[in-house]
This record gives C-alpha cells, sequence and structure tokens, in this order.
C-alpha cells in the first residue's frame, strides 16, 4: 500500500461510494509502485483500518464494508479494462486479485496516465493533495497543454481527418485571426472576418480544437468538429453547444453553411449516468475512457495525405515526461 497517497476514506461512509475515485486511488498506488502492481486485499485492509470506526449500524456496515468497497471497485476497473482493451495501462489479474500498471510509451496509456493525474490535482481530489507526489505549479501547466495535444489528435481520430489545436496558447504562437484564417484557408467553407461587436483580443473564443475530414471537391458538408477542452471543476459551465451560433457571427462575414458539431473532451472517468446528461447538455464527450482510444488511432491518420495534426510531435515528450515523473516519484516515496 502506497502511503504517499491518500485514501479517501471519509467519503466512503457519507453515502454512495464513489467507485470511480476508488478506481483511481488503486491505479495510481500500482503506478507509483516499485513493482508496478497492488494487491486489492491492501484496499481492503486499509479500508477496514479506516472506516472501522464510521460504521453506525449494520446496514450502514453491510453497504460500505470493506469488501463490498474492494469488489466494487474491481467492477470498475473492469468497466475501464471493456472500455480500453489493451490501451488501458493496466491488467487485472483473471481472479480479480492483483492490478499490474503495464505502461508503454504508446501514446493511448500515455494519454490515459495523464488523464488519470490531471483528474486527480489538488483542487479535484483528495489523494494526491499534499502529497510530494503531487505535480508542482509548472508541471501542471505543463500537464494542461499536453492534454490539449491529446485532444487534437482524438478529436483527428474522431472524424477521421486533420486536426488544429486552437486553444491559447497555441502551439506555433499565432493570433487568433491568423490562426483561424490558416485553418479556413484549408477548410474553404466561409469567409474570415472580426464583425463589429466582436471581442477586441480573444484568446480562443470557447474553442480549443478543430477537426476536419473534408472530399475532393471541395465543398461544404463536410465533418466538422469543434472541440472546448477541460481539465478543471467548472466543465459544466463551458459548452459549446449555445456558442457556436456567436462564434460564427462573430468571426465569419460570410458564415460557414457546414455545421459546427461540438465536442467536450476532458480527463475525467464518467460513469454512465453523468455522461450520458453531460451528451445531452454538451455535446460529444471524450472522456477518460473514450480519449486514449481515439489517441491510439490517431497514428494510422499521419500515414494519409494531406492529414496534419497539429501539437502531435509534441506527444514523444509527454511520454517521456510521465515516464520521468513516475522514477522521481518512485525515488521520493
Amino acid at each position: 500500500m502506497n502511503s504517499s497517497i491518500y485514501l479517501p476514506i471519509n467519503q466512503l461512509s457519507t453515502g454512495a461510494t464513489n467507485y470511480d475515485l476508488m478506481a483511481d486511488y488503486v491505479e495510481l498506488a500500482t503506478f507509483f509502485d516499485s513493482d508496478s502492481r497492488m494487491l486489492i486485499s491492501d484496499l481492503t485492509n486499509q479500508t477496514s483500518i479506516g472506516a472501522e470506526s464510521d460504521y453506525t449500524g449494520l446496514d450502514d456496515e453491510m453497504q460500505h464494508g470493506e469488501d463490498e468497497i474492494a469488489y466494487g471497485t474491481v467492477v470498475r476497473i473492469e468497466a475501464r479494462i471493456k472500455a480500453l482493451e489493451y490501451i488501458y495501462p493496466f491488467k487485472l489479474d483473471s481472479e480479480g486479485n492483483v492490478l499490474r500498471c503495464v505502461l508503454s510509451e504508446g501514446f493511448g496509456q500515455v494519454a490515459y496516465i495523464i488523464s488519470l493525474i490531471l483528474s486527480n490535482l489538488q483542487s479535484l481530489s483528495p489523494i494526491l493533495s499534499g502529497s510530494p507526489l503531487h505535480p508542482d505549479e509548472e508541471e501542471v501547466l505543463r500537464l494542461r497543454r499536453f492534454f490539449q495535444y491529446f485532444a487534437t489528435a482524438a478529436l483527428a481520430a474522431e472524424v477521421g481527418g486533420m486536426a488544429w489545436s486552437f486553444g491559447f496558447p497555441r502551439p506555433d504562437g499565432s493570433g487568433f485571426l491568423d490562426k483561424l484564417e490558416q485553418i479556413w484557408q484549408t477548410l474553404g467553407d466561409g469567409q474570415v472576418q472580426s464583425q463589429v461587436g466582436a471581442p477586441k483580443s480573444p484568446k480562443d473564443d470557447k474553442v480549443d480544437v478543430f477537426a476536419a475530414r473534408l472530399y475532393p471537391d471541395g465543398l461544404p458538408g463536410f465533418l466538422l468538429a469543434v472541440a472546448q477542452v477541460a481539465t478543471g471543476k467548472d466543465v459544466s459551465d463551458k459548452s459549446l453547444k449555445g456558442h457556436l451560433g456567436a462564434f460564427k457571427g462573430r468571426w465569419f462575414s460570410r458564415q460557414p453553411v457546414t455545421d459546427f458539431i461540438p465536442y467536450m473532451i476532458v480527463p475525467f472517468a464518467r460513469s454512465d449516468d453523468k455522461l450520458i446528461d453531460e451528451v445531452r447538455t454538451m455535446g460529444n464527450v471524450l472522456h477518460r475512457l473514450r480519449m486514449p482510444r481515439r489517441v491510439a488511432e490517431a497514428e494510422q491518420l499521419l500515414g494519409k495525405e494531406h492529414v496534419e495534426i497539429e501539437g502531435y510531435d509534441r506527444l514523444t515528450e509527454a511520454a517521456r515526461w510521465v515516464m520521468d515523473y513516475r522514477e522521481r516519484a518512485r525515488a521520493a516515496i
């Protein structure tokens, strides 16, 4: 059991157990472990020690007992395995007793680990809060930039085409209108021009990624996805669904007739019910159990003619950071 990260015992007896949080704890403990493994019985024992005094009666113990918590956590891990298959950077033995980290430098697996860390920063989760393993401020900024590039690759694979990292700061250092004009020189549907009343110094106007799959005829009516990339608490406030009309009205003198398909890309693991409502309110959602699969698929696109995925060359740096971070963290334990 890794004593450098916090098992959120206090959240186990205050309502329905958050099994995604418990699964995150087990994954992080396994990732940091010098042998890259964790016994599920360690979770059972630690839960028993920490939660013993919190039981308020037989019903509560039945609902929140350590065996039930361990079982529910394993079920959630199995759901992650089913969703991601070989891209999932952990392996559970056939009896559900041991989790092992099988991380390679494959970009899909790296995307998962970076998403896992971002999901458990101290502003979002207690697991790494106060731990020497928590990334420092500069590293947090780097992680968020890395996630932007992974999101760009994922959206390219989602539509089977090219993608641009439009979120500020842009990897090429370009200004807002310059970048928008560059993208539309390729897309061709519409005319970029700032309109009266539009913000004078926009950063990205809520759009972080554009991705498109064009037809050889160069005409409108192609797949055009636009995404907001969100890594903080305020995800529900960042939907593009109600904003895309304003975006077109602000920045085009001749507006595109091709529909913008709104996406939200987040590093968090989502329960089925929560995902359903997020799709309802925010458009298509690529989260931790979807995005890494698309990142892995993006490599196949790069060999195609005229396909560019902006920021893809930065993913090697992200993979190197993850490997270095794990070694530094292990040395600090």
